[in-house]
């Protein structure tokens, strides 16, 4: 299990990061108008864990949560994890649908 503690949000670099066995995972994002849009998931080859995506989503989506703010998937892989945990439909704005 991640420990939330490790979640970064680089603000500079727009990005949540993660790192895991020195290797750094990552969600780039943009910001706007009280809402984010997550652009692109990296996860490096070298994790090895099958739930790795799956826990590093779910503490990323709780980050965004407790800033009160809604969430625009435009990564194919960030919208089906919305998919497949309805309690974030949520979070998207007015209008978007997954």
């Amino acid at each position: 299990m991640i420990d939330a503690a490790e979640l970064t949000d680089n603000d500079f670099l727009r990005q949540f990061e993660l790192k895991v066995d020195g290797k750094l995972a990552k969600i780039e994002y943009s910001l706007q108008d009280r809402k984010i849009f997550l652009t692109k998931l990296i996860i490096p080859d070298g994790i090895s864990n099958d739930d790795f995506e799956e826990e590093f989503l779910t503490l990323v989506f709780e980050n965004i949560s407790e800033r009160n703010i809604s969430v625009v998937p435009t990564s194919p892989e960030i919208a089906k994890f919305i998919r497949r945990h309805r309690k974030y439909k949520k979070m998207l704005p007015v209008g978007i649908r997954i």
